[in-house]
C-alpha cells in the first residue's frame, strides 16, 4: 500500500499568489515604519529621552548636586532630554514648594552651632523634626554655614541672617535646598551674641543640644569656655546679685517671710532669718557665687578673680526649649485606621 506524502507541493500559480502577497505585506510595512518614524515629527514637536538614553554618569551628577532620590532624577532627566543644568533647575523648583509645605510642621530637635569672629562669639539654634536628621552631615554642614553667617553679621536678626551670602545664594536659599533634599522642615531659630574688642568671650556646646556663652574683662577665652561649662551643667539663673530684678528679690523676701510668720520670734529675729534664707537663694541661683563645679573647692567668682578676670553676663540657649511638641496618640492612630478615617 503506498502512502500519500504528508506534504503534497502546491501548483506554481499559488506559489506565484503567495510570493505577491508577501511582498506587499513587507512594503506596507515599511510605509508605516516611515510614517510615524521620530524624523517624521514636525520641529515643533519635543522628542522624548528614552530611560535608557539616560546616563548614569548624568544621573549621578544631578544627585550629588540636588541630593534628590534616583528616580526623581531619572524622571526630571528624561523630562529635559539629559540637560542636567535645566533638570536640576526643575527639582529646585519642585523642592521649593515642598520646602513651603513642610514649613508648617514642628521642629523642636536640631542642634547649637558656634562660631567667633572679631572679638565676638555667637551661637545659633537651628531646629529640624527629629534627632536622626539633627546627625547628618548636611544638617550639620549648613548649622556651621549658619553660625558663621551670623558671627560676620551685626545683631542678631534672623531676617538680616536668612539674607546673608552663602556658596553664592542666600542661606535661605540653602535652608530651603536643604529641606528638599532631606524632607522635614527645617528652621534658623535664633542667634546669641557677646563680646568686643574689649572683652573676652568664649563658648561651650554640650551634645550640640545646649550652648552657653561667658563674656568677661581680662582673662582668657580658656576661662570663658570653663566657666561656660559650669552654666551649662547648673544652669544659674543671674550671672551677679547685681543682675536680679528687684521685684525678684522681693518677691522672694515676702515668700521667706510668709515662712516664718508663724514661728512666733521676735520680728528682729524673724527679720535676720528671712535676710539669711534670701542671702543663700541668691548665692545658689546666682553664678559667681555657685561652688565651680569642676573642682569644688571655690566659688566661680574666686575663680575669676584668681585669674584676674570679672564677670560680665551670659547666655545659655537649649535646643527646642520653649517650644511645644507634638505628643503622638499610637493607639488612636491606629483606632482610626481601623474605622477607616
Amino acid at each position: 500500500q503506498i502512502k500519500e506524502p504528508f506534504f503534497v507541493p502546491a501548483p506554481d500559480h499559488q506559489y506565484h499568489q503567495l510570493i505577491m502577497k508577501l511582498a506587499f505585506a513587507l512594503a506596507l510595512t515599511a510605509t508605516m515604519a516611515s510614517a510615524f518614524a521620530p524624523n517624521a515629527l514636525p520641529a515643533t514637536v519635543r522628542q522624548s529621552t528614552s530611560l535608557s538614553a539616560v546616563a548614569i554618569a548624568q544621573i549621578k551628577e544631578l544627585r550629588e548636586a540636588t541630593g534628590a532620590g534616583m528616580m526623581d532624577c531619572k524622571k526630571v532627566l528624561i523630562e529635559f532630554d539629559g540637560d542636567v543644568e535645566a533638570a536640576a533647575d526643575e527639582l529646585r523648583k519642585k523642592g521649593l514648594a515642598k520646602a513651603d509645605k513642610k514649613a508648617s510642621r514642628i521642629a523642636a530637635e536640631g542642634k547649637i552651632a558656634m562660631a567667633s569672629a572679631d572679638g565676638k562669639t555667637v551661637l545659633v539654634e537651628v531646629n529640624c523634626e527629629t534627632d536622626f536628621v539633627a546627625k547628618d552631615d548636611s544638617f550639620t554642614n549648613f548649622a556651621s554655614k549658619a553660625a558663621g553667617a551670623a558671627a560676620a553679621m551685626d545683631g542678631d536678626d534672623i531676617e538680616a541672617l536668612m539674607a546673608s551670602s552663602v556658596d553664592g545664594g542666600s542661606l535661605e536659599d540653602a535652608r530651603a535646598a536643604l529641606v528638599s533634599k532631606i524632607g522635614e522642615n527645617i528652621q534658623v531659630r535664633r542667634v546669641a551674641a557677646r563680646g568686643s574688642s574689649d572683652t573676652t568671650t568664649g563658648a561651650y556646646v554640650h551634645m550640640q543640644r545646649i550652648g552657653v556663652l561667658v563674656e568677661i574683662e581680662g582673662g582668657t577665652p580658656e576661662l570663658c569656655t570653663d566657666v561656660a561649662m559650669h552654666v551649662a551643667a547648673m544652669n544659674p539663673a543671674y550671672a551677679t546679685k547685681e543682675d536680679v530684678p528687684a521685684a525678684d528679690v522681693e518677691k522672694e523676701r515676702a515668700f521667706l517671710t510668709e515662712q516664718v510668720a508663724d514661728s512666733g520670734k521676735p520680728e528682729e529675729i524673724i527679720a535676720k532669718m528671712v535676710e539669711g534664707r534670701l542671702n543663700k537663694f541668691l548665692s545658689e541661683n546666682c553664678l559667681v557665687s555657685q561652688q565651680y563645679v569642676k573642682t569644688n573647692d571655690r566659688t566661680v567668682g574666686k575663680l575669676l578673680e584668681e585669674n584676674g578676670a570679672k564677670m560680665i553676663g551670659f547666655t545659655r540657649i537649649a535646643v527646642g526649649e520653649g517650644i511645644e511638641k507634638k505628643e503622638d496618640d499610637f493607639a488612636a492612630e491606629v483606632a482610626a485606621m481601623a474605622a477607616g478615617n
